[in-house]
């Protein structure tokens, strides 16, 4: 899982650019370039975020030590970018817009991914960076169901499939167009990593969705769960998996599904839950709804769209090729979602007294 003989090699350090640096992989990916010897810049949409990666970097006790730097900078304007791509090696771009709640419109959600990704890498190209890494996601792999189940890089998500939510359908056009870019300039690489569901330790104030998901689930927000399959990966290894992308001469013009292992439902999760946290057995989802069930409640409730739409379903999804390709060994799903829980007691979450 470490790749420390690569990114801390002497020859291989340089300046990074990472888009998305308050998220929850780009402050995953800004302490792990920094503590590997990279000089980072981060880029932001304003400066007060800026406090956003310090703090970070503070939970993850990682010392900038003169090697952070910001630049001002918005995936919805060409203002910016260049001063942003001056001097930079390597390129990480994660940002990318994830809505709370269902936009009104896709466009909302849309254009400034697909857009965004082709200002970056438009800006990269013209300050001669070779080659930039873009996060993509499952959600472009693997929502268009087919009749065997098996899901690899070669597979492509459908943006008009019947139900599908904006953000996976923004992710599809975005990786889509950044491809279509590259192949008709042909002057940059690029390569894409596709990650399944990501979990894991919070870094900075706000959980993701994922975390969210393990912190309601603990505090008995979710007494019953849809039925829904999906692979997950740990943060930490998508960042890993990101950056032997950033360095690996056979990874231009790949795309890398990044999954932990099997497929888990959230029920199975729950189990998992249940058996290393005892305490908060009687506060976990207790029952799982049947996919009839997920169905007729979608048509009003916005969140579960996302399971009617994957039918209860089990995917089995591929990571033979960032393992061969790029030697990428991830963790266990189990010790990701326990480490997820973990991070949200060290956070304060108190579990129930007595189980």
């Amino acid at each position: 899982m470490s790749t420390e003989n690569v990114a801390t090699s002497p020859a291989a350090r340089g300046r990074v650019l990472v888009t998305g640096g308050t998220g929850f992989v780009g402050s995953h990916s800004v302490a792990r370039l920094i503590a590997g010897g990279y000089r980072a810049r981060v880029t932001v949409r304003e400066p007060g975020q800026q406090v956003q990666v310090l703090a970070a970097l503070r939970q993850a006790e990682v010392d900038p030590a003169g090697r952070l730097e910001f630049a001002v900078a918005d995936l919805g304007a060409d203002r910016g970018w260049a001063e942003a791509m001056d001097g930079v090696d390597h390129v990480l771009h994660h940002a990318s817009p994830f809505p709370l709640t269902p936009p009104e419109t896709e466009d909302e959600v849309v254009v400034p991914a697909r857009d965004g990704a082709l200002r970056v890498i438009t800006a990269a190209r013209a300050a001669g960076v070779p080659r930039v890494v873009m996060t993509s996601s499952y959600a472009a792999v693997g929502y268009t169901v087919k009749a065997d189940d098996h899901y690899d890089e070669t597979d492509w998500t459908d943006p008009h499939t019947p139900g599908l939510p904006a953000y996976h359908k923004s992710k599809v056009l975005a990786e889509r167009a950044a491809w279509d870019h590259v192949r008709a300039h042909g002057d940059i690489e690029l390569t894409v990593v596709n990650p399944t569901g990501i979990f894991g330790p919070q870094l900075g104030s706000r959980p993701s969705g994922s975390v969210g998901l393990v912190r309601n689930m603990l505090t008995g927000r979710m007494p019953v769960v849809p039925v829904m399959y999906f692979g997950v990966v740990d943060v930490r290894d998508v960042v890993d998996l990101h950056l032997r992308a950033m360095l690996h001469p056979k990874a231009a013009g790949e795309r890398f599904i990044a999954v932990g292992g099997p497929a888990v439902s959230l029920f199975g999760m729950a189990r998992i839950l249940r058996e290393r946290f005892p305490a908060a057995a009687r506060l976990l989802p207790s029952a799982e709804m049947t996919i009839e069930q997920v169905r007729e409640a979608a048509k009003t409730e916005p969140a579960l769209r996302d399971a009617a739409a994957l039918r209860g379903r089990i995917p089995v999804i591929r990571n033979d090729k960032a393992r061969s390709v790029l030697g990428w060994e991830p963790r266990d799903v189990v010790e990701t979602i326990v480490a997820t829980a973990d991070s949200q007691i060290r956070r304060g979450l108190e579990l129930p007294e007595g189980g």
